[in-house]
């Protein structure tokens, strides 16, 4: 069974060697993403001798033109919520926030929805957690001052100023005891000022300046082969508001765009379209 980690590193080098000229035939997305190939060997076998002792995830961060947005209507209507203990579920949807559950034999029919919709991958994300252990990862870098509105928790509506830091998805696994192959993991945005000093002092003073958004936050038990598929309700431009930030590309990213001719069937064409992003988050292996 092939890992997970060296398929997604040669894809990598692949796409950074081909730089922004569009592949002579691309692939589509669930060929790219083959979930069900990809889990390590020991998955869900305990820790073997030797091995690190974590609960590994990847992030897959994908990227579709803003006007087809109405792929992921039919994608949540594939994926289950019932997993999911949300910090407040009236909260999390008004701040255009989605997600929904899913397992590996659901991927290509998932990966084809996306595909149609000329979604496209960016860079993975390797997470190795260990038991307890959180980690950020960057969905924004902010360089400068700017409001953010959100909807706390109860319905009320909030507003802070922001920045320069990084606009941040928190994820935390922990080890069910008793349980083996399973864990709990909790998500939720963050925004974290950065951290310029190594002074114990300095940086606890950073680290005090977070803003978590935890109204917009959940957990759910995963097993390996488990993902969730996180993603905004609608399309929001304004950069103001937190599931913009968090999921709206207004400045638009580069597609190749299919166009259909007699003399040429299979050419592309690029153009620039405002963007959104979606998140998958695969568990692969748990190892504590």
């Amino acid at each position: 069974m092939v890992r997970l980690l060296q398929i997604m590193a040669l894809s990598w080098v692949v796409t950074f060697l081909a730089g922004c000229e569009a592949p002579e035939e691309d692939k589509p997305i669930w060929e790219q993403v083959k979930i069900g190939d990809l889990l390590p060997i020991h998955s869900g076998k305990g820790p073997s001798e030797g091995s690190l002792k974590t609960i590994d995830f990847d992030l897959y961060v994908f990227e579709l033109p803003a006007e087809n947005i109405g792929v992921l209507t039919e994608i949540w209507q594939m994926l289950y919520v019932q997993p999911f203990r949300f910090d407040d579920y009236d909260a999390f949807a008004a701040n255009s926030f989605s997600v929904g559950f899913g397992q590996i034999q659901m991927w290509d029919e998932i990966g084809g929805l996306l595909d149609a919709g000329g979604t496209k991958m960016m860079p993975t994300v390797s997470l190795l957690l260990a038991d307890g252990q959180s980690s950020d990862v960057t969905i924004r870098s902010l360089y400068g001052e700017q409001p953010v509105f959100y909807i706390s928790s109860g319905g009320s509506m909030k507003g802070a100023t922001i920045g320069p830091g990084k606009l941040a998805l928190r994820i935390k696994a922990e080890k069910i005891p008793g349980l083996r192959g399973v864990c709990n993991v909790r998500v939720h945005p963050v925004f974290s000022p950065p951290i310029t000093s190594s002074i114990p002092q300095l940086a606890a003073r950073a680290k005090a300046g977070e803003l978590p958004f935890v109204s917009a936050g959940f957990r759910l038990k995963m097993s390996p082969g488990d993902f969730f598929l996180l993603g905004p309700e609608e399309y929001v431009g304004d950069q103001i508001s937190l599931g913009s930030l968090f999921f709206s590309k207004p400045e638009g990213s580069l597609f190749f765009i299919k166009i259909k001719s007699e003399s040429s069937p299979s050419s592309v064409r690029p153009e620039r379209k405002p963007a959104i992003r979606v998140f998958l988050l695969v568990c692969t292996s748990i190892d504590v």
